[in-house]
């Protein structure tokens, strides 16, 4: 009796924690499968006529399958000219990003100096400055240098610094390497620039791939700051260009705007956020994890 009694409640304890599993399992699938309805929709309503995108009840199926639909979208505006300016800058960007805030975040994470953590809390603590607070002297300072539609204004900032965030999140996967890497590099004669180049950037593959993604998607949905530096049609990014897109009918009502062409074009502008997120998955989510271990 005293015996089948553990016994039992190890049952009931194995039970309870295989309910829990199943319950978190099944309520992660149904956010799971919420989270992809409108993806769904965008991708449905891509491939349907005007009358079936404003059917009521909504058409799921689209029929017959408008594939001409992507075809139309790409030669309403110049959308190759787009994307290849949307290709540009986001790459430039992701390298100032990457390249600058990796240098800053090494500095705070090894290097040590009078003020360090003071001033590591100042660039933290700029990420709480809304971005209207520093739009307009931005705007006035690329006026006077001249950037004003072109894509210094969208890609020179982000090297320097990178940003906060990211220079945030490498710091503290930084703080994980061991100190005795760079003890040991030192005593091969190794300087500070070897010992960032070749001991620490090549362990930092999750973080980085994290920020190279953070960055890109960042940069290639980018909106407002094409809207506000950019004025010439042939320097306008793909996220521009879709609005102008959705703006081309809006004059004439809302069923005048063809929103197949733009479900299009959105469809267009995620996939390479698609393939670029599930390419670097799995880094990404190990420099997530192990980004916040060390403070």
């Amino acid at each position: 009796m005293s015996v089948g009694t553990p016994v039992s409640a190890m049952a009931g304890s194995r039970a309870v924690r295989r309910l829990l599993r199943m319950s978190s399992l099944v309520i992660l699938t149904i956010g799971a499968l919420a989270s992809l309805v409108p993806l769904f929709w965008t991708l449905s309503s891509s491939l349907k006529n005007t009358i079936q995108v404003f059917a009521y009840p909504p058409v799921w199926i689209p029929n017959p399958i408008r594939w001409d639909n992507y075809l139309r979208a790409l030669q309403s505006l110049p959308f190759p000219v787009f994307f290849r300016n949307s290709i540009i800058v986001s790459s430039l960007s992701v390298l100032g990003s990457v390249v600058s805030a990796s240098i800053v975040a090494f500095g705070f994470a090894r290097l040590r100096a009078p003020g360090s953590r003071v001033l590591f809390a100042m660039v933290i603590g700029s990420m709480l400055l809304p971005g209207q607070v520093t739009m307009i002297p931005t705007y006035i300072l690329f006026k006077e240098l001249h950037w004003l539609d072109s894509f210094k204004a969208l890609v020179v900032p982000h090297f320097l610094g990178g940003g906060a965030f990211y220079i945030f999140l490498l710091r503290q996967f930084f703080l994980t390497l061991p100190n005795e890497l760079d003890d040991a590099a030192k005593l091969d004669g190794a300087n500070t620039y070897r010992i960032f180049w070749n001991v620490v950037l090549p362990l930092s593959k999750p973080a980085l791939a994290t920020v190279v993604i953070f960055a890109f998607i960042s940069s290639w949905t980018d909106f407002f700051a094409p809207l506000i530096y950019l004025s010439d049609m042939k320097k306008y990014t793909a996220a521009l260009g879709l609005a102008v897109l959705a703006a081309s009918g809006a004059s004439s009502g809302m069923y005048a705007v063809p929103w197949e062409l733009v479900m299009a074009g959105s469809v267009m502008l995620t996939l390479p956020i698609l393939v670029i997120f599930f390419l670097g998955q799995q880094y990404f989510v190990q420099g997530i994890a192990l980004s916040g271990l060390k403070g």
